[in-house]
C-alpha cells in the first residue's frame, strides 16, 4: 500500500513551524487548536518520526526541516503551475502574489540588497519574508529549509545549493571626532591602547568584525574591552555617533547616514574585507530564480570585487 502526504496535514505543519505555535497556526488556518495537534499528530505516526518539538516555543526537529524544504519548494513550484495554466504574466494583476524567504545580514539589508531587488519584486509580484541574522549565521536557515536562499559569508555550498559569490562588503572603524581626540597620542597618532580602553558599538554578540579587524590589523587575538550592544542598525550608528564608541560600519553607509552625521575613521586606510556569498537551492522556482538574478545584479552594481585581504 503506497503512502502520501496528506496536504491538510502538511498545512498544519507549516503553519505551526511559520508561527513556532500551535494556537497561533490555528488562528491562521481558522481551525480549533485540538484540529492543529491533531494533524501534526496524524502526520508524525504516519512517518513514524517526530516533526516538532513542544514546548513553550515550538521547533522543528531535523526530520521536521527537511520535509518542511520540500513542501515550500513544492508550494512555490505549483504557484508557477497554476500561473501558467490560467495564463497569468509575470506582471499580470491577476497573478497571486508569492511569497519568497529569505536570510540576510542587516548591514546588505541597510545598504544594497533592498534597493536592488525592489524592482524584481514589484515587476513579478513577489512578497519577501526576511529573516535577518549575521552573515556567518544565515546558512543555518538555508540548511533547515527555512529559506529560498541567504546572503552568507559560506562559499562552501550545502548539499543541493548552489553558492555564488557577491563581492565584498568593506567596512571601516569609525567613532565619533570628539572620540577619537581622546586616543591620540603626543605625535597625533591613535593609540590603539587607549582606544580599547573606550567601549566598542557591537551590533550583536554574534558579531565579530571588531575582533577581525584588531587580528586583521594589529595581530591581537581575544582582545578584552568593554562593549556597547546595540542590535539595530540606526541605532547602532547613532551609538557611534553621540560618541558611545568605536565601531565596524561598512562603507557603503559613509557618506550617506553615518558620514553625513559626522563619524571619522580612527585608523587611516585600515578596512576589513567580508566577501559575501548567495546560496540558493538548485531546484528553484521561476519567482526564486529571477530574485537570484536581482540578488546577484544588485551585488554586482554595488559591492566591491577582486579587493580582498590577504
Amino acid at each position: 500500500m503506497s503512502q502520501h502526504l496528506d496536504p491538510k496535514q502538511l498545512d498544519a505543519l507549516l503553519a505551526v513551524a511559520e508561527h513556532a505555535s500551535f494556537s497561533k497556526a490555528a488562528v491562521a488556518l481558522r481551525l480549533t487548536l485540538a484540529a492543529v495537534s491533531l494533524r501534526v499528530s496524524a502526520l508524525e505516526e504516519s512517518l513514524g518520526q517526530r516533526l516538532l518539538v513542544r514546548g513553550k516555543r515550538v521547533s522543528v526537529t531535523p526530520s521536521g526541516s527537511k520535509l518542511l524544504a520540500h513542501v515550500r519548494h513544492v508550494r512555490l513550484m505549483e504557484a508557477d503551475l497554476l500561473s501558467v495554466l490560467l495564463g497569468h504574466g509575470d506582471a499580470s494583476a491577476g497573478r497571486p502574489m508569492q511569497t519568497l524567504s529569505v536570510a540576510v545580514n542587516a548591514d546588505s539589508l541597510a545598504t544594497w540588497f533592498l534597493s536592488g531587488v525592489s524592482p524584481t519584486l514589484k515587476r513579478h509580484r513577489l512578497l519577501l519574508d526576511i529573516t535577518i541574522d549575521d552573515q556567518d549565521h544565515t546558512l543555518e536557515a538555508l540548511k533547515q529549509g527555512q529559506v529560498v536562499g541567504c546572503v552568507t559569508t559560506s562559499a562552501q555550498s550545502v548539499a543541493g545549493c548552489a553558492a555564488i559569490p557577491l563581492g565584498v562588503m568593506r567596512y571601516r572603524c569609525v567613532s565619533s571626532p570628539m572620540q577619537r581626540s581622546k586616543w591620540l597620542t603626543p605625535a597625533g597618532n591613535v593609540s590603539l591602547h587607549r582606544m580599547l580602553a573606550s567601549p566598542a558599538v557591537v551590533f550583536n554578540r554574534k558579531d565579530g568584525l571588531q575582533d577581525m579587524f584588531l587580528r586583521r590589523h594589529f595581530a591581537l587575538t581575544h582582545a578584552a574591552y568593554p562593549r556597547h550592544f546595540v542590535p539595530a542598525v540606526d541605532a547602532f550608528e547613532h551609538a557611534i555617533v553621540q560618541g558611545l564608541g568605536w565601531g565596524m560600519v561598512p562603507e557603503l553607509m559613509l557618506g550617506t547616514r553615518a558620514g553625513a552625521m559626522g563619524v571619522v575613521e580612527v585608523f587611516d586606510d585600515k578596512p576589513v574585507d567580508v566577501p559575501l556569498v548567495w546560496q540558493h537551492w538548485v531546484k528553484e522556482s521561476s519567482a526564486a530564480k529571477r530574485l537570484t538574478q536581482a540578488v546577484v545584479g544588485a551585488a554586482k552594481q554595488q559591492l566591491a570585487a577582486n579587493h580582498l585581504m590577504s
